[in-house]
C-alpha cells in the first residue's frame, strides 16, 4: 500500500512541478489578486490568471497538441481562435456595438490626439530593432504600444506566432495598468492650469452622421490599409448594429453575450500561452520592458499634442484628454476624467476624452494593418 502511494505520488503533479512553472503559477495568483482585491480589469486579468495557473499544471497538458492517435487539451483548442485570428475581430464587434462614436463626430480634431498615440507603436518597433529582434517580431511588439489587446494578439498571430504569449500578457496587463501608468505621466507634462481647463460642450450628433459615420470609415479605412479591415471592420459593424436602431437583438448580443464569451474564451488561452519554459526568458522580459516603453510613449505624445491643441486654440481644448489617444476603451477616457476631476471636481471630461480614445481604437487597427502589409 505504502509502495502505491508512492506511485501515486510520483505521477502526481507535486513530484513534477518545476521552479519555473511554481514560480508562474505564483505569477498567476498575483493577477487574481489584482483583479478580485485591488480591481484591476478583472474581466481581463481574472481568465487570464486563471488560465497562467492551468497552462502551468504539471502533467496536465491541457496546452498540449494532438499527437498521434492521442486529442490534445482543451486549452490548446481553444487556443486556435487566437492562433487564427477569430477571437481578435469578434471581440472588436463587441466593443464597436458597445462604444459610442459620438464625440469622435462632434469633435474631430481630436482624431489627431489618437493619431499622436500611435507613436508608441513605431517608437517601439525601432527599438525592438535595435535589441537584436527580426522586423516582423519587432513590428508584432510594437503594436503592444497602442494599447489595444485584440489588435496586439491579432497582429501577433500573423506576424510572429511564437510571441503570442508574452505579447498578449504584455498588452492585457498595461491595459489593466492603465490607472496607475498614465496619471504620473499626465502629471509631469501638464501644468495645474492646464489640467483646470473646462471644455465646451460637445454639439449634438444626427442620427445620419451616426450610421454614416461606421460605413465610410470602414470602406475608407479598408480601402487604403485593406490589412486593417478584419480589425476595422468588425468594429464599425458592431457600431453600426448600434447605431442603425433596427437590429436591436444584434446590438445586444453583440454587448453581451458574444463578448462575453469570447472574453472568458480569449483571457483563459493568452494565459494558457505563458508557460514557464516560453515565459521565463530574457527575451519575454524585454518585450514586457519595450512594451512599457511603447504604452508610456503613446501616452507621452498625446499628451503632448494635446498641450499643442490647447495653445492653438487659446486654451479650450485640456490636455489631459490626449492621453485617451491609446485605444484601451475606455479605461483611458476614464483616467483623463479622474486626473481632471481631482485638479477641478466640477470638470467633466470624459465624453471629450471619448473622442480620442476612439479615434486610438481605429488609428491602432490602422497601424497594425501598416505593419501586416509591411512585415508578414
Amino acid at each position: 500500500m505504502i509502495q502505491g502511494f508512492i506511485s501515486f505520488f510520483q505521477t502526481s503533479g507535486f513530484a513534477n512541478m518545476t521552479v519555473g512553472q511554481f514560480v508562474m503559477i505564483v505569477v498567476a495568483f498575483v493577477l487574481i489578486y489584482l483583479a478580485i482585491v485591488k480591481k484591476y480589469e478583472p474581466l481581463l486579468l481574472v481568465p487570464i490568471g486563471f488560465g497562467v495557473m492551468l497552462a502551468n499544471l504539471p502533467m496536465a497538458g491541457l496546452m498540449e497538441p494532438p499527437q498521434g492517435g492521442d486529442i490534445g487539451g482543451l486549452l490548446y483548442y481553444l487556443y486556435q481562435g487566437i492562433a487564427l485570428g477569430i477571437y481578435p475581430p469578434l471581440i472588436f464587434v463587441g466593443i464597436g456595438a458597445m462604444t459610442d462614436f459620438g464625440p469622435l463626430i462632434a469633435n474631430p480634431r481630436t482624431v489627431l490626439l489618437g493619431a499622436a498615440a500611435q507613436f508608441g507603436i513605431f517608437a517601439t518597433f525601432a527599438g525592438a530593432l535595435f535589441l537584436g529582434f527580426l522586423p516582423n517580431e519587432a513590428a508584432a511588439i510594437g503594436i503592444i504600444g497602442g494599447a489595444d489587446g485584440p489588435t496586439a494578439i491579432f497582429g501577433a498571430s500573423r506576424l510572429a506566432p511564437e510571441l503570442i504569449g508574452p505579447i498578449a500578457i504584455a498588452a492585457y496587463s498595461y491595459m489593466a495598468l492603465v490607472p496607475i501608468i498614465q496619471p504620473p505621466i499626465m502629471l509631469a507634462l501638464t501644468t495645474k492650469k492646464e489640467r483646470m481647463v473646462v471644455m465646451e460642450q460637445l454639439r449634438p450628433v444626427s442620427k445620419t452622421e451616426r450610421i454614416l459615420f461606421p460605413i465610410i470609415v470602414a470602406l475608407l479605412g479598408g480601402l487604403l490599409v485593406p490589412a486593417s479591415s478584419a480589425l476595422l471592420g468588425s468594429l464599425m459593424v458592431g457600431n453600426l448594429f448600434r447605431e442603425s436602431g433596427v437590429v436591436e437583438r444584434l446590438s445586444k448580443t453583440a454587448q453581451n453575450e458574444l463578448i462575453n464569451i469570447i472574453t472568458i474564451f480569449l483571457g483563459l488561452t493568452v494565459g494558457a500561452t505563458a508557460s514557464a519554459e516560453i515565459f521565463l526568458t530574457w527575451q519575454t522580459i524585454g518585450i514586457v520592458v519595450l512594451g512599457l516603453v511603447a504604452f508610456a510613449g503613446g501616452t507621452m505624445m498625446g499628451v503632448i499634442l494635446g498641450k499643442i491643441m490647447y495653445r492653438a486654440t487659446g486654451g479650450k481644448v485640456n490636455p489631459l484628454i490626449g492621453s485617451a489617444g491609446v485605444s484601451a476603451v475606455p479605461m483611458a477616457a476614464r483616467v483623463s476624467q479622474t486626473v481632471g476631476s481631482k485638479e477641478n471636481p466640477g470638470n467633466y471630461l470624459l465624453m471629450h476624452a471619448m473622442g480620442p480614445n476612439v479615434a486610438g481604437v481605429i488609428g491602432s487597427a490602422i497601424a497594425a494593418g501598416v505593419m501586416l502589409a509591411l512585415f508578414s
